[in-house]
């Protein structure tokens, strides 16, 4: 028979253990009055029914081809059998096919009968919680391998997430076997993010997600690649843009009467957002101000830059010089979560203005650290008594959130995203690949397998973002309406779907119907 190989042998004798015991088990109960011995016949039930329920499946999804392959047992491969229109068509081996599938079924039903006969041969008081899992378990059989069969990616993933999360290596291993043949870096948005966050998957549920966060790190490219990345996505995407625009906006409007002006970036990057601030300010009806930055350094931009934070200051100096503005530059290559008043040089009688951009969801929060670095570092800036502090944030929660609500919102959130990168760089182009995997792939990655100290991506909505600030003793600052109409003018280089609404004091950026980026200003 063709089906008499070593996994089918090893599928017969399992097959024939259960049925033994289930016998047993209806007819001489004494011998299973053991809660143990029920635990272990009713886990060995759960996964047999798991399994023929995938190679059900796998035999015939649509009625025209099937594939028996059994990883967990044994591999048996046959070859594709071909149908005409009206199923005419039938060969030997198809008998063979039909007579198993057709054994499975029968297998199937009875297994799920023998549940129902547990609740009336159990004693009551002993088994009613055994029977119970029995029963649900059961049902998430059926509704797993229902999922299968619709083959809807995203639900699969989340199905996938979900039995990480509860630990179900099976059904975790069974899902990503069927989610890995779906996603592509070079297919649809859906399926280019699914590789990412099947990556993540797979790392925490061999809870190796530190590791393969640092391996991703580990296998940068080089810096000069890595800021050419980095520019790409600034120019394919507008969210810097505007979490820029809008944040520069503020600082001129509440500074516009100063003569002595102190920038705080707590993270300077690239430096490019003072670009245009520094352009505008030289247009000043009355002469340019002065201008102090002092720049709080990270990692990623050190590396991308290929050196200290100084190289920044030497770029806008230049700049300031050529428009003829009085400028000095201060670096800082300390943690955010380090920083200390000393570090930022206040002086007397300079108009001070403190920008985050993108920066304060890193910082550890309660749930991580006791100190509490995130509304530690605000109280600090509220005791330099600034004249505005901007706030640009992706709008995303998944700091303090449940693993499965995370997992969704980071599906939900980067969906958007990888569709409005989908607009701008075509599909099978390789930069826009290295784009993807360098600038958010790691964050993916870090979001969903990491835990603790170790994940630093932490995310949270404006409206918790409000709660820290007003803790921290700041009130809301009015944007101007120039900001508005100033990003309004910038999206319509842009695709239509991009929208830009103002609530509640703040800008918020989206794609289509999802908020992605807010920018609001305190003092």
């Amino acid at each position: 028979m063709h089906f008499m190989s070593l996994g089918y042998l090893n599928l017969c004798i399992l097959l024939l253990y259960v049925l033994c015991s289930t016998t047993l088990l209806k007819h001489k109960p004494h011998i299973f009055k053991s809660i143990q011995a029920q635990k272990i016949n009713i886990k060995i039930k759960y996964h047999l029914f798991i399994f023929i329920r995938k190679k059900r499946i796998q035999m015939n999804p649509n009625g025209y081809s099937y594939s028996f392959q059994t990883p967990e047992i044994g591999n048996y491969s046959s070859p594709t059998a071909s149908f005409s229109s009206n199923g005419s068509s039938m060969s030997q081996q198809d008998m063979h096919h039909d007579d198993l599938e057709y054994r499975l079924r029968e297998l199937e039903k009875v297994m799920m009968e023998t549940d129902h006969g547990y609740m009336e041969s159990f004693d009551v008081c002993s088994s009613r919680g055994v029977v119970s899992r029995t029963a649900s378990r059961a049902a998430a059989g059926r509704t797993i391998a229902d999922i299968v069969s619709r083959r809807d990616f995203k639900e699969l993933l989340i199905a996938c997430a979900k039995s990480v999360a509860e630990n179900d290596t099976i059904t975790a291993n069974w899902l990503m076997s069927e989610l890995r043949p779906m996603v592509s870096v070079s297919g649809e948005p859906a399926h280019r993010l699914g590789a990412y966050m099947l990556e993540g998957l797979v790392a925490r549920l061999s809870s190796s997600g530190s590791s393969i966060y640092n391996a991703l790190k580990c296998k940068q490219p080089s810096g000069n690649e890595l800021f050419l990345y980095m520019c790409l996505l600034y120019e394919a995407c507008p969210y810097f843009k505007f979490g820029y625009l809008s944040a520069n906006g503020a600082i001129a409007e509440a500074t516009k009467n100063e003569s002595r002006i102190h920038i705080i970036d707590f993270q300077i990057a690239q430096g490019s957002q003072w670009v245009t601030l520094i352009q505008a300010l030289a247009s000043r009806p009355g002469g340019p101000p002065s201008l102090r930055i002092t720049g709080v350094d990270d990692f990623t931009s050190a590396y991308a830059r290929g050196g200290e934070v100084n190289i920044v200051g030497q770029r806008l100096t230049k700049l300031a010089q050529s428009c003829n503005i009085p400028f000095e530059f201060h670096g800082v290559s300390v943690s955010g979560s380090e920083i200390e008043t000393k570090h930022l040089g206040c002086r007397p009688g300079e108009s001070l203005a403190v920008n985050f951009a993108f920066m304060l969801h890193h910082m550890p929060d309660e749930s991580v650290n006791p100190q509490n670095h995130r509304d530690r570092l605000l109280r600090l800036v509220k005791s330099l008594s600034p004249k505005v502090v901007t706030l640009v944030e992706q709008e995303s929660n998944v700091n303090t959130a449940p693993f499965v609500h995370r997992f969704q919102e980071t599906l939900n959130y980067y969906t958007a995203i990888f569709e409005s990168i989908d607009v701008t760089l075509p599909r099978n182009d390789q930069q826009r690949i290295n784009v993807e995997q360098h600038c958010l792939a790691r964050d993916i990655v870090n979001i969903i397998a990491c835990e603790g100290a170790e994940r630093v991506e932490r995310h949270e909505v404006l409206g918790k973002w409000r709660s820290r600030f007003t803790m921290a003793g700041f009130t809301p600052y009015p944007l101007s309406s120039l900001v508005n109409s100033t990003i309004k003018s910038l999206l319509e280089n842009y695709s239509s779907k991009y929208r830009l609404q103002e609530r509640d004091g703040a800008l918020f950026l989206g794609w289509m119907n999802r908020d992605l980026v807010a920018s609001c200003a305190w003092k």
